[in-house]
């Protein structure tokens, strides 16, 4: 019988420990969790991100603290906010949102935010952390980092002996996953657009992550039976049978045929995309016990 990962319910259970660790820590040390979120223009999917994330900190008992910056800000006024945010002791994590409007460049924004900061882990040294594997000194990114919770639950936290392959090569995910299976002594293929054969690399995996935002070009015959497939992509489709000119979401798995080959799967909507924020969360408290001299808790 195949188990479909429910990912807000794990999300709920990562939550549920940040929440804890945000009081003992308050009552340990004095010290609160703070998260500044930054937002520019008037992107409304953006908004609603930015909601979430604000909502969510407040009620992991965060001081949660949101900048929303006119469409016009110029680039000296984001960094200016962002050494503002470096410097504030009350605040352990700092988020930018984005896409930023077009005449902003986001690179130099993201790299000016301290490391120890970067809750989304898009700065180089976090980057350069999980690649030499030291997870225990950097923040790692929130998606690939909730991805590797459900491999946790799944197989345990000593991958030796088995075998993961991941389909997509993006420095936001598939270099930060692939280099956290290899932390967890997995045996990795990174896999991509130019793999010759990808359905027969695929086929070797014991755990399959699939990032390449096509939908649903996994197809069960690249699944090897008793497989944990992960499926990160987000592809919005045309759904006739949802009546005329509707959309459905869907993943880089053709879920229904692979949920027939494989042990464990997840779903989307529903399977990766709530870990992202639960995550989020979950690198702001590891900064805030880091700063606060403690060690912090472990998801």
């Amino acid at each position: 019988m195949t188990t479909v990962i429910d990912g807000k319910a794990v999300a709920a259970s990562v939550i549920e420990t940040v929440k804890s660790a945000t009081q003992t820590l308050e009552t340990e040390t004095g010290v609160r969790a703070g998260l500044a979120v930054v937002i520019v223009g008037d992107d409304p999917a953006s908004h609603a991100y930015v909601s979430a994330k604000s909502r969510m900190a407040k009620e992991c008992g965060f001081l949660s603290v949101q900048h929303t910056l006119p469409g016009e800000t110029s680039q000296e006024e984001l960094a200016a906010l962002v050494a503002e945010l470096n410097a504030d002791p009350s605040i352990h994590g700092i988020l930018v949102q984005l896409p930023l409007p077009k005449h902003l460049q986001s690179e130099p924004i993201i790299q000016s935010i301290l490391p120890e900061k970067d809750v989304d882990g898009l700065h180089v040294v976090n980057a350069g952390k999980v690649a030499t594997g030291d997870l225990d000194g950097g923040l790692v990114s929130c998606t690939p980092a909730g991805a590797m919770v459900f491999v946790r639950r799944t197989h345990g936290g000593d991958l030796s002996g088995l075998n993961a392959v991941v389909i997509g090569r993006s420095n936001l995910f598939g270099k930060p996953m692939s280099a956290l299976l290899l932390a967890a002594n997995a045996t990795v293929t990174t896999a991509h657009s130019r793999t010759k054969d990808l359905a027969a690399v695929c086929r070797n995996a014991d755990i399959l992550v699939a990032a390449v935002g096509r939908p649903e070009m996994v197809k069960a015959d690249w699944v090897k039976p008793g497989a944990l497939v992960i499926d990160v992509g987000i592809n919005r489709v045309a759904a006739p049978e949802r009546g005329e000119g509707r959309t459905k979401l869907v993943g880089d798995v053709a879920f229904e045929e692979c949920a027939k080959v494989a042990s464990v799967i997840t779903p989307v909507p529903g399977g990766v995309g709530p870990m992202t924020i639960a995550m989020l969360m979950a690198n702001t408290i590891i900064a805030a016990y880091r700063k606060a001299g403690q060690n912090p808790p472990k998801f």
